[in-house]
C-alpha cells in the first residue's frame, strides 16, 4: 500500500475527552491507518479535526476552542503517541474558564505553542479546500501561511512578528484618525513591517516558483486537459532590488491613505497566490471541476513540502475528499500520492459508507463512527 522505506509519521493511539462530540476516546490506530464509516454528523470529521490539531494547536476548520469543546464541559483535552520525527507523545488541554491551552511534547510542558507546532505532520484533504481556489485571497495566504509555517520555523518567526508590528500599526492609524499622536507613532512599526514583510515575500515567491511546474503536471495527472499556471501576486515591485525596500518605500506612499482608511493597505497581508486555466483565473472561470482538481494538487504539493522539511511523509487524513470524483480522478489522485510524497503513509479516511472507499483503500481496517463512539 506504501512505499516501506519513506520514513512516515505515524498516530499510534488517540485519546479525546470532551473535544466536540467525543465525550470519551481512547482509540488505537493500526500501522495503515483506518477507514472511519458512519453517517454524516456523528464525529468522523471531529475526529480528523483532533489529529489535525496536534499537528496545527488550533482547529484547522478555524473554530475558536470555546466553540470545540463539547457543550456543558469544562474544556477538552486531546493526548497521543505518535511516531514523529519531533515527537513521541503529544498532548493538549484548553480550559474554558480561563481559556487557557496548554500543550506537552514528551511529557514536558511546551512555553509556548509555536514550540509545538508541526510535532505531527499531518495533511486533511476535504471537499471545503475548493475554497482555497473559489474563495478569496484570504483563503490562499492562509494555505501558504499554515504550510510554510510548519515547515520552516524562520517562516513561523517571521509571520509572527510581522502580524504583531501590522496589528500595531493599525492601532496606531485609528488613534491617529481620532485625533491621537500620528506620524512617528506610525512611522516606527514601518521598519519591522518591512523587514520581516520582506521574509515572507521571499519564502513565498521561492516555494511558488520551485512547485509551479509541479503543479500544472499535478493538475494534468489528475486529469485537467488545460493548461494550468500557479503565480504569486505580491504588491512589491517584481524587479526590486531590495524587498525590504520596496515595502519600506510602498508603506510611506500610502501612510496618507492608510490614515484615511485606518488600516495597512499594503504589504504581504495583501498578497494573493493566483491560479491560472488557460491564462484566466480558475476561481472566476473554472468550474466546479476544475477547482477541486487545482485543490487537491495543491494539497499533494503541501505533502511534498512538509515531507521535504520533516524528512517523512505526513499523516493522511481523507474527509470525503473523493465525493464528487469519478473512480477514475479518485484512483490518480491517490496514485500521485504513492509518487510524491515517498509512499502515501498512514492514512485515515472518512466516509459515509462502505462503498465510498476507494478500491485502492479497501483494505484499511474499518471503524463504525456513531454519536460519538468509535467501534470495529
Amino acid at each position: 500500500m506504501e512505499n516501506s522505506r519513506a520514513p512516515r509519521a505515524q498516530v499510534v493511539s488517540l485519546s479525546l475527552k470532551d473535544f466536540r462530540n467525543f465525550e470519551r476516546l481512547d482509540l488505537e490506530f493500526p500501522d495503515a491507518g483506518m477507514a472511519l464509516v458512519g453517517e454524516n454528523g456523528q464525529g468522523k470529521t471531529n475526529l480528523l479535526e483532533a489529529l489535525s490539531y496536534l499537528g496545527l494547536m488550533r482547529s484547522v476548520r478555524g473554530a475558536r476552542d470555546a466553540d470545540v469543546a463539547r457543550f456543558g464541559s469544562a474544556g477538552f483535552f486531546i493526548d497521543a503517541r505518535v511516531c514523529a520525527p519531533d515527537a513521541q507523545q503529544i498532548s493538549i488541554g484548553f480550559e474554558r474558564a480561563s481559556r487557557r491551552k496548554r500543550a506537552r511534547r514528551d511529557g514536558v510542558v511546551v512555553e509556548r505553542l509555536s514550540d509545538a507546532l508541526g510535532a505531527l505532520p499531518t495533511v486533511l484533504f476535504s471537499p471545503a479546500d475548493v475554497e482555497i481556489v473559489a474563495g478569496n485571497a484570504a483563503a490562499r495566504r492562509r494555505f501558504l501561511d499554515i504550510m510554510l509555517a510548519l515547515a520552516s520555523r524562520g517562516y513561523l518567526q517571521a509571520l509572527q512578528q510581522y502580524r504583531g508590528a501590522l496589528e500595531r500599526r493599525n492601532a496606531a492609524l485609528r488613534e491617529a484618525s481620532r485625533g491621537g499622536p500620528a506620524l512617528r507613532a506610525i512611522e516606527v512599526w514601518e521598519l519591522p513591517l518591512a523587514e520581516h514583510g520582506a521574509r515572507l515575500v521571499r519564502a513565498r515567491r521561492a516555494w511558488v516558483k520551485q512547485v509551479s511546474e509541479r503543479f500544472g503536471e499535478r493538475c494534468a495527472a489528475i486529469g485537467e486537459r488545460g493548461s494550468v499556471e500557479l503565480r504569486y501576486a505580491t504588491t512589491v515591485e517584481a524587479n526590486a532590488e531590495s524587498v525590504e525596500g520596496s515595502l519600506a518605500d510602498a508603506l510611506a506612499a500610502k501612510r496618507g491613505s492608510d490614515l484615511r482608511h485606518g488600516l495597512t493597505q499594503t504589504g504581504p497581508h495583501r498578497d494573493d497566490l493566483t491560479l491560472l486555466l488557460d491564462g484566466r483565473e480558475l476561481r472566476t472561470f473554472g468550474s466546479a471541476g476544475q477547482q477541486r482538481t487545482a485543490a487537491i494538487a495543491l494539497r499533494t504539493l503541501e505533502a511534498e513540502t512538509l515531507r521535504e522539511a520533516r524528512g517523512a511523509s505526513p499523516v493522511f487524513l481523507f474527509d470525503d475528499p473523493f465525493a464528487e470524483l469519478d473512480a477514475r480522478r479518485a484512483t490518480r489522485v491517490l496514485s500521485l500520492l504513492r509518487d510524491v510524497a515517498g509512499g502515501l503513509g498512514q492514512t485515515v479516511l472518512a466516509v459515509p459508507r462502505d462503498t465510498d472507499i476507494p478500491r485502492e483503500l479497501t483494505d484499511l481496517p474499518r471503524r463504525r463512527v456513531a454519536d460519538g463512539t468509535v467501534v470495529e
